[in-house]
């Protein structure tokens, strides 16, 4: 029998802890109160014999008090209660040392598996881990109410980001780029002009997108649009400067030559700069920005041609890679790239087919970009198209004072996943008996976010001057409290969802690609979704169903659910749950058919959702690819590609890495065994996270995926 301790930590059940609490409780009372060893060691037998896999350490002190009671110890078991409370102001003194020694002495398992975008050697990094550890146990044992502790320990729901929850930051915004380039923003209490150049506005968005990551914990867009003017003023300088020096002395076709090459250098140039300072810049969390470039050209843009040249050099460059220490070009993880597909570039011979073909060839290549349909995405949020906050979180649709919709400057405040493969558990086949508990879990779910928005609530905008005071998110004066963005609908609360695929499963005996397994399934989401519209209506909050992408809490779920209730086939004993709404790896089904059907649920999911179907040696199948991307504008809202291929980042070997029965990898193209230095996809059946595997685990993960 495992333990769940009070941090969430599990151990081993430990029959002694029982036997020592009831006797320190006995020298506290009188004689006549007290009761024998034969019975201290009954009661710890009673508990012990409990046929359960897992156990809260409170259910176990509860189990205590109610044998105390029933055997007549009313003063022993009064006793047993005091020292459990003076046991727990020793708790509330300090329960981080074990978890950030552990961090120090780099053996803290659940830390270096929880983000592969940071290396927790790192003393910076370390440092923003030491302070998450703080705010995680603050959060559990004192800012939560205890039934949502309780609850996320028992893996009822998930309370994300527990590890930032006691300061006043929220999760994911759309920075308001536009207003912050054209109108100027302040940084460490700079002015910041305009910019004059396409040059300085790249060097500028770097900057802002640097102190908003430092300001927040979840990811960020920018639309590169906002670009094309700041390169059209490039085009205009460089042209009057080589006018005023030329004089009447050289051709017109001459002086518009030299001016295209001077701004192609700063087109090169800006790109760069972009690529370059995001993947060289430390955020205070301890990692590079975790941001998204939107890459959405729209015809009726004044800068459509010069956002085409811009969209144009972005891919070529992510195709091109990063040198790495060795000299070898290497994917980047930043910045993640979406590229919206529309009528002009569907390949279908449209104006910029030429700029999607060498978006395939990027993510034959590098993985990204990912692709929106704006055919699709139109018919969801009224007509708009808008960029995906960090990489998969949607707003909601909202209008401002003068009826125009806005996207841009908006956020999310926070997340809370439920586990949905839990109830189907609980409620074996019945689905009356799987209705109520979805709702009596959902009221759980809304009391947290509810936390969420409750600890932002009078927030000033002091807080994060570069979010509220000068232009990301909005123009506050100094000691202005938030509270108008919270409400209204301007910003959003999310509710994920984990394991559609397994509640199915567990209610219908089937999946969500057969007729009943598929109503099933639409008839749940429907209900998550309008539930969320309740919440809405009741509170004038935008809650919002999201698809959430949280690859590490499909194996969190799975491994507590498969400790309560063992292994249940294609459910638990699987060592994962399928993320949202996606039909299973192990399905037998094509990628065509996997979109049409995924697309029904993606409608169904308006905070967020993506879909993505592997392509085995992407690079050899760009046609099969470009099918695919015409299939994705007619079909499916946002989509993205996988490969089965592995990667070593020393000599660019695209092919499959060997892994020997010691786990040790080796390339066998340059003899590579540094695994921080491959990329190492899924092996038959297993599936890690979204189908790609970052190396950077641990070798207990690495054990499971050569086993799968």
């Amino acid at each position: 029998m495992k333990v769940i301790k009070r941090d969430g930590t599990t151990v081993d059940f430990d029959r002694s802890k029982i036997v020592v609490a009831i006797q320190k409780a006995n020298a506290a009372v009188e004689e006549q109160d007290r009761i024998d060893q034969v019975s201290i060691d009954k009661i710890a037998e009673y508990v012990s014999k409990r046929p359960r896999p897992r156990l809260l350490v409170e259910d176990i002190q509860d189990m205590v008090e109610h044998k105390l009671m029933e055997a007549g110890k009313f003063n022993l078991a009064k006793a047993y209660i005091i020292y459990r409370y003076n046991r727990a102001l020793v708790r509330k003194q300090n329960t981080t040392d074990e978890s950030i020694l552990s961090l120090l002495h780099n053996d803290n398992k659940e830390l270096a598996e929880e983000n592969s975008n940071k290396n927790t050697v790192i003393a910076s990094t370390q440092r923003d881990y030491i302070a998450g550890e703080v705010s995680r146990d603050l959060t559990r044992r004192i800012l939560l109410p205890e039934k949502i502790s309780k609850a996320h320990d028992e893996g009822i729901l998930h309370f994300h980001d527990a590890d930032y929850f006691i300061q006043p930051i929220f999760n994911c915004c759309l920075i308001n780029i536009g207003d912050m380039l054209d109108n100027g923003t302040m940084m460490n209490g700079k002015l910041i002009e305009s910019p004059k150049s396409f040059q300085v506005a790249c060097n500028v968005m770097t900057q802002i997108i640097a102190n908003v990551a430092s300001n927040q914990y979840g990811g960020q867009s920018v639309d590169v649009r906002h670009l094309g003017k700041y390169l059209r003023k490039s085009y205009y300088k460089f042209r009057r400067k080589i006018t005023a020096t030329c004089g009447d002395h050289v051709s017109e076709e001459i002086i518009e030559a030299l001016t295209q090459e001077r701004l192609q250098d700063e087109l090169r140039s800006g790109a760069q700069t972009i690529q370059y300072q995001i993947n060289t810049l430390m955020t205070t969390n301890g990692q590079s920005p975790f941001v998204t470039l939107f890459l959405n050209l729209q015809e009726d843009d004044e800068y459509v041609e010069e956002n085409a040249m811009i969209i144009q050099e972005i891919l070529r460059q992510r195709l091109e890679g990063i040198k790495n220490e060795a000299g070898v070009y290497v994917t980047p993880a930043f910045p993640k790239l979406v590229y919206v597909l529309d009528e002009h570039n569907c390949l279908r011979g449209g104006k910029y087919d030429y700029i999607t073909e060498l978006a395939v060839k990027c993510s034959a290549k590098r993985m990204y970009p990912d692709y929106i349909s704006a055919k699709i995405m139109r018919q969801y949020y009224e007509g708009n198209v808008f960029a995906p906050m960090g990489c998969r979180s949607f707003l909601t649709t909202w209008k401002d004072e003068n009826g125009e919709y806005k996207f841009e400057g908006r956020f999310n405040q926070g997340v809370v996943t439920i586990n949905l493969p839990q109830i189907g558990i609980l409620c074996q086949g019945d689905e009356d008996a799987f209705w109520k508990m979805l709702d009596e879990r959902l009221e759980i779910c809304y009391e947290a976010l509810m936390c969420r928005h409750n600890a932002l609530l009078g927030v000033k905008s002091d807080v994060s001057p570069v979010h509220w005071q000068y232009g990301a998110i909005a123009r506050l004066k100094k000691g202005e409290t938030i509270d108008k963005y919270l409400n209204g609908g301007y910003s959003t609360l999310s509710l994920g969802y984990i394991g559609i695929y397994e509640l199915t499963k567990m209610v219908k005996g089937c999946s969500q690609t057969t007729p009943e397994g598929k109503d099933f399934a639409l008839r749940v989401m429907t209900h998550l979704r309008d539930t969320c519209y309740k919440w809405r209506d009741q509170t004038g909050i935008a809650f919002s169903l999201y698809g959430t992408p949280a690859e590490s809490l499909c194996y969190r779920f799975a491994e507590i659910d498969k400790e309560k209730f063992g292994s249940i086939p294609d459910v638990t004993d699987k060592g994962y749950y399928t993320n949202s709404y996606h039909v299973d790896v192990r399905e037998p089904i094509d990628a065509f058919s996997k979109f049409s059907i995924e697309s029904e649920f993606q409608a169904l999911s308006p905070g967020g959702k993506i879909s993505y179907v592997e392509v085995p040696n992407m690079s050899q199948n760009l046609d099969a690819m470009e099918d695919l991307v015409r299939f994705i504008y007619d079909n499916i809202q946002y989509a993205e590609f996988n490969t089965k291929s592995d990667y070593c980042q020393v000599c660019g070997f695209d092919g499959e890495i060997i892994i020997n029965d010691d786990l040790e990898w080796e390339c066998p193209c340059c003899g590579n065994k540094d695994q921080s230095r491959m990329n190492v996809t899924r092996r038959t059946c297993g599936y890690l996270g979204e189908n790609f595997w970052n190396v950077g685990k641990t070798k207990e993960i690495k054990a499971r995926v050569l086993h799968l």
